[in-house]
């Protein structure tokens, strides 16, 4: 457990990517946000405001999953980590940030309802449908996203390192047909309806447990990769 806790410390050397970049783009996009919805309101807009900047630094997690191992990776093996150890250590440093990520949401999202929306009926941090069950509830899915996204950047850099990037392609692009047949498939059974009622009823918590369980399916299948990955 120690010398896994020592690649959290590794992986944290470099507090830019994991922690301050993430934030700033997080920041970025909220000033841009708010001062788009400043705009609105001056210009008579009254309706509610919900904006998407709140994904920006999501999807930077999947950088931050590529840099988890083609950046430190290598340096681990010339220090006797093991590839076990690099893996737990990893993970548990993206579940770290992740969290910081989800608390942050949090925090916005409690400061948006007692504003109302920043006193302009602007909404960021509060996203119809996941908010409200609460911001706990924002939390969990925000940390699932997080995760899940950083375990794809992670799962496709083991890809990258161990088979190449002509092999990474045909699988990505191997992804992109099944699921275009898949869709082509729900259609053709008419079955959209009960798609999307089924995704109703899973609700916030379920598709961030589902999210959960799909990030813990490619992380188990990224160490596999990583096994006989060389540095």
């Amino acid at each position: 457990m120690n010398r896994t806790l020592n690649v959290v410390r590794l992986q944290l050397v470099n507090k830019q990517t994991y922690i301050w970049v993430p934030l700033l783009v997080l920041a970025g996009s909220f000033a841009i946000s708010l001062a788009i919805y400043a705009i609105l309101a001056s210009s008579g807009v009254t309706d509610t405001i919900y904006g998407m900047g709140a994904q920006a630094p999501l999807w930077y997690f999947m950088v931050v999953g590529i840099q988890a191992l083609t950046l430190t990776f290598p340096f681990s093996q010339a220090l006797s980590v093991t590839r076990r150890e690099f893996y737990l250590g990893t993970l548990l440093t993206a579940a770290i940030t992740s969290a910081i990520l989800a608390a942050v949401f949090m925090v916005g999202g409690l400061v948006e309802l007692a504003t109302n929306g920043w006193g302009i009926n602007g909404w960021f941090f509060v996203i119809p449908g996941i908010s409200d069950d609460g911001v706990q509830v924002t939390g969990l899915f925000y940390f699932s996203v997080a995760m899940l996204i950083f375990v794809l950047g992670f799962w496709a850099a083991t890809i990258y390192k161990r088979f190449g990037p002509l092999w990474l392609t045909i699988v990505l692009v191997g992804i992109g047909l099944l699921l275009v047949v898949l869709m082509w498939y729900v259609g053709l059974l008419q079955a959209w309806d009960r798609v999307f009622a089924w995704i109703g009823q899973q609700g916030p918590v379920g598709m961030s447990l589902w999210g959960l369980l799909l990030a813990a399916v490619l992380a188990g299948v990224s160490f596999l990769t990583l096994r006989k990955t060389v540095p």
